[in-house]
């Protein structure tokens, strides 16, 4: 169902006329001519629109947070970051098609009261640098952004920054104090950035997909978005689909849709006729599940309850012959580079992890790890700042709960081995 995805076949994103002939910024139209802000933001809260970032958390509740600040001066900001291994999503998008993403930002401003908006991505992706340049520039040109848009009065400017090559910049405090010129260190998570974001002025942050459902919302209304997806997710979900599968790449289907259908239908199933073992879904913070539960709906409570969380949307597929112990072991020794080290229980914590799972793996395993695991794995949850220190040892929860056998046995045979 491609809703998101589906001009991008049909356009050049270097030009605008490609763009505005299938209907692009009618929806911004719309808005600016026909809803108030306040009608705007009610639309995307009927819409129930979940945040595509990975929590989940509902995009019209956000903005209202925002909206109802006291402070004057507000911002929205595209967090187009994507450092999570096998997630390519939003580079498809900001490649493919940046003024959608681009329109819903303005529609977002309009609603919440933002006359500036920020577009965070990556520095290592120079097609998508190069396009979305493209795109604020032309979109200034034809007066859709700049001073009184469409002349309704409404004005909003857009600013393009990179990251500076680490994966935690993505995190929303993090990558608001990148944006100020600072090191992009997470801050504590009782300071809100609806509320005291950048520059602590109020900050609505969404990722790409996020702000590119929000055109089609307005376009088509709540009661058509709602009319696709599960009964608590809405809509449709972009996936990077890659590993031990025939078929890779971006693909878009609606929520609920079974992961059989995504694994085997879509993606072809696993090739060299091996049998499929598991399925990973986000990223280096995510989780693991057997096979054995490939027709759970792609949803995002019901995957958080399976303990593989569907964070942006990165889908791995893995065969008979992978390695689970070395698969927690390489996604955790990811993370361990990646950490700021600005709090002790992510930096330390992981860092203890990433031994014992190395020890494992490497046939040094001893009976009391896997309680070791479990006494870190609280740590670094309960103790950690942000959330990559909070949710690093997810695969590993997954791993130990699905998956506890193969650890075992690689313990038994390194005590046999010992004797």
């Amino acid at each position: 169902m491609r809703i998101l995805i589906g001009d991008i076949p049909k356009i050049d994103p270097m030009r605008i006329d490609d763009y505005l002939a299938v209907g692009g910024y009618a929806a911004l139209a719309k808005a600016l001519s026909k809803m108030t802000p306040d009608q705007v933001l009610d639309e995307v809260k009927k819409a129930n629109l979940r945040g595509r970032g990975g929590g989940g958390f509902p995009a019209g509740l956000k903005w209202e947070t925002t909206r109802n600040a006291p402070e004057k001066t507000k911002y929205v900001i595209v967090n187009g970051h994507e450092g999570e291994s096998a997630a390519f999503m939003d580079r498809a998008m900001l490649t493919g098609n940046p003024h959608k993403v681009l329109e819903g930002l303005i529609i977002g401003g309009y609603a919440i009261g933002a006359q500036q908006g920020f577009i965070y991505t990556r520095h290592d992706s120079p097609q998508m640098a190069e396009h979305l340049q493209a795109a604020l520039a032309q979109a200034a040109e034809y007066g859709l952004l700049g001073k009184n848009i469409l002349g309704s009065g409404f004005d909003f400017v857009v600013e393009l920054h990179y990251d500076v090559g680490i994966f935690v910049s993505g995190e929303s405090s993090a990558l608001m104090r990148s944006i100020e010129g600072n090191a992009p260190e997470p801050r504590p998570k009782y300071i809100r950035t609806s509320v005291s974001g950048i520059w602590d002025k109020p900050s609505n942050l969404n990722n790409v997909e996020t702000w590119a459902n929000v055109p089609e919302i307005i376009n088509r209304g709540a009661a058509w978005f709602t009319s696709i997806g599960s009964e608590k997710s809405k809509g449709t979900k972009l996936v990077s689909l890659s590993g031990h599968v025939v078929n890779s790449g971006v693909i878009e289907v609606p929520m609920g849709t079974p992961l059989r259908t995504i694994v085997f239908d879509i993606g072809g199933g696993v090739p060299g006729g091996k049998t499929p073992k598991a399925i990973h879904f986000g990223g280096a913070m995510g989780g693991s599940i057997p096979i054995s539960l490939v027709d759970a709906p792609l949803d995002f409570d019901g995957m958080a309850k399976l303990g593989a969380p569907i964070g942006a949307g990165g889908l791995l597929v893995m065969d008979e012959d992978t390695d689970m112990v070395e698969v927690a072991r390489y996604l955790l020794d990811f993370l361990v580079k990646e950490s700021c080290g600005k709090c002790v229980p992510c930096r330390e914590g992981m860092h203890q992890m990433l031994k014992i799972l190395t020890n494992i793996k490497e046939g040094r395993g001893r009976k009391f790890d896997l309680e070791r695991l479990a006494d870190l794995i609280d740590v670094t949850s309960l103790g950690s700042l942000c959330a990559l220190g909070k949710t690093s040892s997810d695969p590993l929860k997954s791993m130990l709960r699905y998956f506890k056998g193969e650890y075992e046995a690689r313990i038994a045979a390194a005590g046999s081995e010992a004797k």
